[in-house]
C-alpha cells in the first residue's frame, strides 16, 4: 500500500462538534459497545456450544452474530477513544485499514442476509428436501463464499483509495475512514472510486437485497396457495419476521447513504445515518433474535442453568 500523497494522517471529526455532547455520547456508545459484545457474544456461544442448535439457520445466525461483534469493533473504540481525547488522528495506514474492514464486514454481512432468506425459502417451500440442500457442506460452502467476496470487494477499494492523492485539508467530516467523506479530500480524479462505488458496491448492496425480497415473495406466495391452515401459515411467517427486521434495519440506512451523491449537508446526515447500522443494527439484533425465536430462547436458559450448576455445585447437586 503505496502513499503518493502530503497527508500522512486524518483527523476524525466525530459525530458532533458540539463539546458538550462528548461526555454523553461516550457513555452511550460504550454501554451500546458493551450490549453488542454481550448479545451477539451470547448467540454465538451458544449456537456453537448447543448440540440442539447444530442447524443451518442458527449456523448462519452465529456468523451474523460473529459479523456484528467484528463489524462494531471497526469503528466504536476508536470513536469512543475520540470522545475522551483531544488527539482525533488516525494515520495514514490506519485510516484505509478501518475503510477495508468497514466494507469487508458490512459487504459480508449484506450478502449473508440474503444467504438467511434462501435459508428460509428452502425450509418453508421444500421442507422434503431441506436437509439436502441445505447439508453441511453447502453451508459451510456458502458462508465461506460471501466471506471470500467480501474481501476482496473490500480490498478493490482499499487499494483504489490508497492510491490517491490527498494534497489538501486531513479533515474527514466523519467518525470513521470510509470512502466517500475521503473522496471529498482527493486532490486528483476520483472517477473511477465513484465508480467502483456505484457500480460494485452498488450490485453488492442491491443484488442481495432484490434477492432477499424474492425469497420472501416466493414465501408469502406459497403458503398462501399452499397452506390452508392460519395457524401454520402465522408459524411459518413468524420465523421470518425477525429477519426480515434485521435486513430492514440494515439496508435502509445503507441504501440512503450510498444511493445519493454527496454534499456539505449530506454529511452531517450520513454521520447520523451511519450509527444506525454501525451502532444500533449489531445492538438489535441479538433483542430481535432472542425474543422472536423459542429455541434460541431455551437454549440461553439451559446454558443460564449450566453455568448455575458449573458454580454452584453443592446446590445442583441438592435439586
Amino acid at each position: 500500500m503505496l502513499n503518493h500523497s502530503s497527508v500522512t494522517e486524518f483527523l476524525l471529526l466525530g459525530v458532533t462538534d458540539l463539546q458538550e455532547l462528548w461526555p454523553f455520547l461516550f457513555v452511550v456508545f460504550l454501554i451500546s459497545y458493551f450490549f453488542i459484545l454481550a448479545g451477539n457474544g451470547a448467540i454465538l456461544m451458544i449456537v456453537i456450544c448447543d448440540p440442539k442448535l447444530h442447524l443451518p439457520m442458527y449456523f448462519f445466525l452465529g456468523n451474523l452474530s460473529c459479523l456484528d461483534i467484528c463489524y462494531s469493533t471497526v469503528t466504536l473504540p476508536k470513536m469512543l477513544e475520540n470522545l475522551l481525547s483531544a488527539n482525533k488522528a488516525i494515520s495514514f495506514v490506519g485510516c484505509i485499514s478501518q475503510l477495508h474492514f468497514f466494507h469487508f464486514l458490512g459487504s459480508t454481512e449484506a450478502m449473508l442476509l440474503a444467504v438467511m432468506a434462501f435459508d428460509r425459502f428452502v425450509a418453508i417451500c421444500k421442507p422434503l428436501r431441506y436437509t439436502v440442500i441445505m447439508n453441511h457442506q453447502r453451508c459451510a460452502q456458502m458462508a465461506g463464499t460471501v466471506w471470500v467476496i467480501g474481501f476482496l470487494h473490500a480490498l478493490l477499494h482499499s487499494i483504489v483509495t490508497s492510491t490517491l492523492n490527498f494534497c489538501g485539508s486531513n479533515h474527514v467530516h466523519h467518525f470513521f475512514c470510509d470512502i466517500k467523506p475521503l473522496l471529498e479530500l482527493a486532490c486528483g480524479n476520483t472517477e473511477l472510486n465513484q465508480w467502483l462505488l456505484n457500480t460494485v458496491t452498488g450490485t453488492i448492496a442491491m443484488c442481495p437485497f432484490f434477492l432477499t425480497l424474492l425469497s420472501y415473495s416466493y414465501i408469502i406466495t406459497s403458503l398462501l396457495f399452499k397452506t390452508r391452515s392460519c395457524s401454520m401459515l402465522q408459524k411459518a411467517l413468524s420465523t421470518c419476521a425477525s429477519h426480515f427486521m434485521v435486513v430492514t434495519l440494515l439496508y435502509v440506512p445503507v441504501l440512503v447513504t450510498y444511493a445519493r451523491p454527496s454534499s456539505g449537508s449530506s454529511m452531517e446526515q450520513e454521520r447520523v445515518i451511519a450509527i444506525m447500522y454501525t451502532v444500533v443494527t449489531p445492538v438489535l439484533n441479538p433483542l430481535i433474535y432472542t425474543l422472536r425465536n423459542k429455541d434460541v430462547k431455551r437454549a440461553l436458559i439451559r446454558a443460564v442453568r449450566r453455568t448455575y450448576r458449573w458454580r454452584n455445585p453443592e446446590t445442583a447437586s441438592e435439586a
